[in-house]
């Protein structure tokens, strides 16, 4: 029996937003702030300002592309998960997670749910911080990227997407952190 896929709350504003493809360029600088923002935080059910963070502790910026609630990027998911499960060495080393989607706030509500999401999912609908951040787009959603920022909230380590290297590993992340802590 074949089964369909359901594409329902694919085709959206943000979806067409998205579609041409605009590649991730390198426009923020190494030991330099990064451009500050507010969103929606699902998990927690609150309001982030990555400036409240600026003087507290490390923060990483894990861009990542879901399409829908129920549509992931193949090369996202187990980027997702992986973090997801390896949290806990993030916030032993003092640092938070944020990451951000484009999906609305109530998609994100079921992603937050279906993956048992530990850390801050922050909801960027309107892609604008992704524009910010210049990680580019393709195919109805904004491309995923890793940013790592130290406790004063400069810049140490980007990732931007490429089919080679979708993705930063938790590996590369936290090895990131620790060549910020000796700074």
């Amino acid at each position: 029996m074949l089964t369909s896929t359901d594409f329902s709350g694919l085709f959206n504003r943000r979806f067409f937003n998205n579609f041409l493809p605009i590649p991730a360029r390198h426009q923020l600088y190494l030991g330099v702030g990064t451009p500050s923002f507010e969103l929606p935080d699902i998990t927690g059910n609150r309001t982030v300002k990555l400036a409240d963070y600026r003087g507290k502790q490390p923060v990483i910026l894990a861009f990542t592309r879901i399409f829908t609630e129920k549509q992931y990027c193949p090369l996202c998911f187990p980027h997702i998960v992986a973090l997801n499960e390896n949290y806990e060495k993030f916030t032993e080393k003092g640092a938070e997670i944020l990451m951000i989607t484009s999906t609305d706030e109530q998609q994100s509500k079921i992603v937050v749910k279906d993956l048992g999401l530990k850390m801050p999912l922050l909801s960027d609908p309107s892609c604008s911080v992704f524009r910010r951040y210049g990680t580019g787009q393709s195919l109805g959603a904004p491309l995923p990227a890793q940013f790592v920022l130290d406790q004063e909230g400069k810049l140490q380590f980007t990732h931007l997407f490429s089919f080679l290297d979708p993705n930063a590993s938790v590996e590369r992340l936290l090895a990131a952190l620790e060549i910020s802590d000796e700074k």
